[in-house]
């Protein structure tokens, strides 16, 4: 209906499940933003969720109040948010870079030096 993929349709229902059942199996239209709050903080420092997972959590959540129960939710404050660890990119520096390509060779060698030519990296496509 809302041309979500599968996946986020069947990852939505998965924690719409789990907030049920953390929730004692009351239905969530009985529940209070308070419940939301002690669900999404329980992932947070219990189950010590990434962000990106808790975030997933509270979209799905706001699915379901919003859409299929039409009963928004007022603003979550007070939310204990999952922390997002500090990520410094790894870069090799040219001579790295060279070294690395030196180490190589036949036509293992050939595609390094086609990709590092061209700017490909290993996750895109």
């Amino acid at each position: 209906m809302r041309r979500y993929s599968l996946r986020t349709e069947e990852a939505y229902v998965g924690w719409v499940r789990r907030f049920v059942r953390f929730s004692g199996l009351r239905h969530p239209r009985g529940l209070l933003p308070s419940d939301v709050r002690r669900f999404l903080s329980h992932l947070a420092e219990e189950e010590k969720v990434s962000a990106s997972t808790q975030n997933q959590a509270l979209a799905a959540i706001l699915f379901l109040y919003r859409h299929a129960l039409r009963a928004p939710l007022p603003w979550l404050d007070g939310i204990e948010r999952a922390r997002r660890p500090l990520r410094l990119p790894v870069v090799l520096t040219r001579a790295e870079t060279g070294r690395v390509i030196d180490g190589i060779s036949g036509t293992a060698k050939l595609l390094a030096i086609l990709m590092y030519g061209s700017g490909l990296r290993l996750m895109e496509r």
